[in-house]
């Protein structure tokens, strides 16, 4: 594998939170604080933890960029991220 196309599937995986989060923020609307810049970098996140769960579990993890697994794994990661993320900022918000 070339250095560019290391870069190229780095990239591509941060696309991948990036649209899960946004998804994610979608099926999970709710007052989270930090708009969608955090919401987005939360779909990063989830997006790794969703694939280290699915293979640790599940035997499923991040495969092809366009496999429906590999949309439905971030997609559960960023979902499970940003409840996380809501429950330990819950309080923090000003009024």
């Amino acid at each position: 594998m070339t250095d560019w196309e290391v870069v190229m599937g780095i990239i591509g995986w941060i696309v991948l939170g990036l649209i899960a989060g946004a998804i994610a923020k979608a099926i999970l609307p709710g007052t989270q604080g930090g708009g969608w810049l955090i919401t987005l970098v939360l779909g990063v996140v989830g997006a790794l933890v969703g694939g280290f769960i699915g293979s640790a579990l599940f035997g499923i993890g991040l495969e092809e960029f366009w496999s429906i697994q590999t949309w439905l794994v971030a997609i559960a990661g960023s979902i499970v991220v940003l409840l996380i993320y809501g429950l330990l900022t819950r309080g923090s918000r000003r009024a």
